[in-house]
Formats: C-alpha cells, sequence, structure tokens
C-alpha cells in the first residue's frame, strides 16, 4: 500500500486553519473525460485517497487511465494516548488533503460512461463527503 505522503517538507507541522469558501483551481476537467468533483469542505486524507483509487482501479481491471488531482500535504498531529495535557504540539499523525467545494478528485479517459460512473460511485462510497460526476 503506498500512503501519498511529501518527500520533504519546509515546515513540519502546520497550523490548523480555516477552509471557505469554494475551489478556484482545479475545477475544469484537464486530462480525462470523466471527472469526480468535491462538492464539500472536508480534509481527506491520504487513506481515502488510496481506498478510492484503488476502488476504481480495481473495477476498471486494466482499462482506462486515472489521474488523482489532489495531493496531501498538509500535516495532522497527534499527541500520544495518555500524554497529559501541555508539552508542546504532538507529532505528525498523517497527511490530508483540504478539499474545497468544486475540486476534482479524480479523473478517467478511455473508457464508457457507465464504467466511469459505476467507478466513481464505488470510489464515493470511500470519501466522507458528497461528489458529483461529470464529463467533458
Amino acid at each position: 500500500m503506498s500512503i501519498l505522503m511529501p518527500k520533504k517538507v519546509k515546515h513540519r507541522k502546520w497550523r490548523k486553519g480555516r477552509s471557505k469558501g469554494n475551489a478556484f483551481k482545479g475545477t475544469e476537467i484537464v486530462f480525462g473525460s470523466f471527472a469526480l468533483k468535491g462538492m464539500e469542505h472536508c480534509w481527506i486524507s491520504a487513506r481515502q485517497i488510496e481506498a478510492a483509487r484503488r476502488a476504481i482501479i480495481r473495477y476498471l481491471r486494466k482499462g482506462g487511465k486515472l489521474w488523482i488531482r489532489v495531493f496531501p500535504d498538509k500535516p495532522i498531529t497527534r499527541k500520544g494516548t495518555e500524554v497529559p495535557m501541555g508539552g508542546g504540539k504532538g507529532t505528525v499523525d498523517h497527511y490530508v488533503f483540504p478539499l474545497k467545494p468544486g475540486r476534482i478528485i479524480f479523473e478517467l479517459e478511455g473508457i464508457k460512461e457507465t464504467m466511469a460512473k459505476e467507478a466513481f460511485k464505488m470510489a464515493t462510497d470511500k470519501l466522507p463527503i458528497k461528489t458529483k460526476f461529470i464529463k467533458k
């Protein structure tokens, strides 16, 4: 299992931040003919992206080409269990992608529309948000 994470980072720990507004980049289909678009604010973890990717690949069975349009580069920290208050920020636990509404998550090319819809339906079941199927 290949978990997505950055090779090298400028800052090891980030602040939480707030997600507001709609996506203004990554909203158009660029590579494929069909796409899966996120419709809510959410942090999508590397594990969720990988699970959705595997669901699509398993359904396609060597047909078509898949592009992943998001990359989890935001570090999320967590303190260990039974660690008392204080003592600073915890260690990096996993990485997420802060998704805004309208952002394209996956793109597909080289298959029929019905197959693409079904593949994206399986991927949606692995993601914690509402999504929308779009075509060029």
